[in-house]
């Protein structure tokens, strides 16, 4: 893991479902890394050229259609690979059937590019992070850890946490993997959500509601 200031972070909020779409920048290089882009294709394209980002790989946190949408276009506009855990294959291609029931209309199949795995890096310019495997949310629900930040997708929210009511969704295995993912990180750790503001990992344990 690198140092914090190496990796800028940018987010902008895309689709119907208000879905964190986060831009990870090497702050030497310019290389960076598309995460969960849920909708919006021009709005990420747009940033990502106004700032003259290189992006080098679209990495999504699990296969819900609401974070992998714009996929297949942001595929196609940069020419770079598609990566997710090997769990959530399927899951990729039923959400791209279930995209229209929740307002995303028909969405591409994107290819997959590269299967993650726990301990995989996600390497960009200099920096580098790291893959936990987080299921609960979905099986193969991840999280990517950064040093001083983790972005958490649909695990953990701010004073919240992930359904699981949907196809593939386990609540045991969600606390499972907060408690032993994500609550054994420094208190300090920021943590970025999938949706909603950002939280640290002391006000978690602290104040979340759901793990007590």
């Amino acid at each position: 893991m690198e140092n914090e200031r190496l990796v800028r972070v940018a987010c902008r909020v895309v689709g119907p479902i208000e879905t964190n779409c986060y831009i990870l920048s090497c702050s030497e290089t310019r290389k960076a890394v598309i995460v969960d882009p849920g909708g919006d294709a021009g709005l990420i394209e747009a940033f990502i050229e106004e700032t003259r980002l290189e992006p080098v790989e679209i990495v999504c946190t699990h296969g819900h259609s609401d974070h992998i949408a714009s996929v297949g276009d942001l595929k196609e506009r940069f020419g770079i690979p598609f990566a997710i855990h090997g769990a959530d294959l399927e899951m990729v291609k039923l959400s791209v059937k279930e995209a229209p029931f929740w307002g995303l209309g028909r969405i591409k199949e994107p290819k997959i590019d590269r299967i993650l795995s726990p301990g995989d890096s996600i390497v960009f310019g200099a920096a580098r992070g790291t893959v936990l495997h987080t299921p609960g949310h979905t099986p193969g629900g991840i999280s990517l850890l950064f040093d001083g930040f983790v972005l958490a997708g649909d695990t953990l929210f701010n004073r919240s946490i992930g359904r699981t009511d949907l196809v593939g969704g386990d609540l045991d295995t969600l606390l499972e993997s907060i408690r032993t993912q994500l609550f054994t990180l420094p208190d300090e750790t920021i943590v970025y959500c999938g949706h909603g503001p950002r939280t640290t990992i002391g006000e978690e344990k602290r104040e979340n509601p759901f793990l007590d």
